[in-house]
């Protein structure tokens, strides 16, 4: 069912050549996903679309007004309308609506997830967690450098609209993985719990021990730790945006299990209890962040100073509230070849001991930075956010 929609779709696509016509296809193509029409958007798109806005209940879809003397619906008013009289001109015999009703995501056939190159021995195994907050899905990736050896595990925490394989794939956490032995879990958010598969970050029952996602995440963790020889001092936790928000708050409420956290483009913990607080720290920082945790746990932050989806303050504010602005600090610059300029404060403890990094890349957006292009909401010109994390987990364990 889905392959012949995508087949036709392309071909509507490649045949219109005015850009009302295309931007009505795509005004279609979004109904489909259950979201409004909405006008082109820039290449890099906000991962972390309003926290917590679900979709309004659907009204009955009003009656398109009939077309005068054979006129086309109008493509603003009317978008399905449009392209359904479109692909109808073109022969295409596709019923738009009647998709619309079935609820297809033709956002997984426009933009499938990347296939995961695995190297001979390795794999990325499929399997599922379940606790009274719910069941999550997750991928684990065992290097084919495996052999039966103790190692670290990293859980990462993909950002909104993601999911394990798009995550592996941009971040070449996998790559790295084999490079470093280690295992990799990408627990993997559902649309049923949040429309955009965004982990819920601004909930009040996902920022408590023991309740919502955060203890599904911690269960997937201990899971693996109990079928697997992980080496238990050396369990990190690691996402994206939403992901990075929620890995603050796993790191926080599991210390004993986490012994350290990795932050990209994310947020406070407990930085938000609402959609209005949410969407105010995500455009201005939190008012006045709380400490979090005994500022023990050590921790890596990475942000770009022209973040517009994640104000960059938030960065710098997950620093000082889990570090409680204990020890020395140390600031270098540097930039990547042909790629970012970037400038890294190193904390230590009065005895030298590392504590925690915090990266600003200077001139970045939201996206992973040393990504590969292939996965979505990637920045290749650096650093490598990844290595660098890596690096990092090593080092304080």
């Amino acid at each position: 069912m889905k392959l012949p929609l995508f087949s036709h779709m392309r071909e509507a696509a490649q045949k219109l050549m005015n850009k009302s016509a295309s931007a009505a296809i795509q005004q279609a193509m979004d109904s489909l996903r259950g979201h409004p029409a909405a006008p082109p958007q820039p290449a890099m798109r906000d991962i972390n679309p309003p926290p917590g806005q679900t979709a309004a209940p659907k009204a009955a879809p009003e009656p398109a007004t009939p077309p005068r003397n054979g006129a086309k619906p109008n493509p603003a008013t009317h978008p399905t309308e449009f392209a359904q009289d479109m692909l109808n001109r073109m022969g295409i015999k596709v019923d738009l609506q009647a998709n619309i009703d079935r609820a297809i995501d033709v956002g997984a056939l426009m933009h499938p997830a990347p296939e995961v190159a695995l190297p001979d021995g390795a794999q990325f195994i499929k399997s599922s967690y379940t606790n009274h907050a719910g069941t999550r899905n997750y991928k684990l990736y065992i290097p084919a450098s495996y052999h039966g050896q103790a190692m670290p595990l990293l859980v990462m925490l993909h950002g909104c609209t993601q999911n394990p394989d798009d995550f592996a794939v941009g971040t070449q956490m996998n790559q790295l993985a084999e490079e470093k032995e280690c295992f990799v879990v990408y627990p993997e958010q559902t649309p049923n719990a949040n429309q955009h598969k965004c982990w819920n970050w601004f909930s009040a029952i996902d920022q408590q021990r023991g309740q919502g996602e955060p203890s599904i995440i911690a269960g997937i963790a201990q899971q693996i730790i109990d079928d697997y020889p992980v080496n238990e001092r050396q369990v990190y936790v690691a996402g994206l945006s939403a992901g990075g928000a929620m890995a603050v708050i796993v790191g926080t409420l599991y210390p004993e299990l986490f012994a350290a956290v990795g932050v990209h483009s994310g947020l406070p913990f407990a930085s938000a209890q609402d959609l209005p607080s949410a969407l105010t720290a995500m455009k201005r920082g939190v008012p006045a962040p709380r400490k979090a945790g005994d500022g023990s746990q050590p921790i890596i932050v990475f942000h770009g100073d022209s973040d517009s989806t994640v104000h960059p303050r938030n960065g710098e504010q997950v620093i000082e509230q889990l570090l409680h602005q204990q020890g020395k600090q140390s600031v270098q610059s540097g930039s990547v070849p042909n790629g970012h300029r970037y400038t890294q404060t190193k904390h230590t403890k009065a005895d030298g001991t590392p504590i925690g990094e915090h990266w600003v890349v200077h001139g970045a957006g939201h996206a992973w930075f040393g990504g590969n292009g292939s996965g979505t909401y990637t920045d290749a010109k650096g650093p490598d956010a990844s290595r660098e994390m890596l690096r990092f987990f090593r080092t304080v364990s």
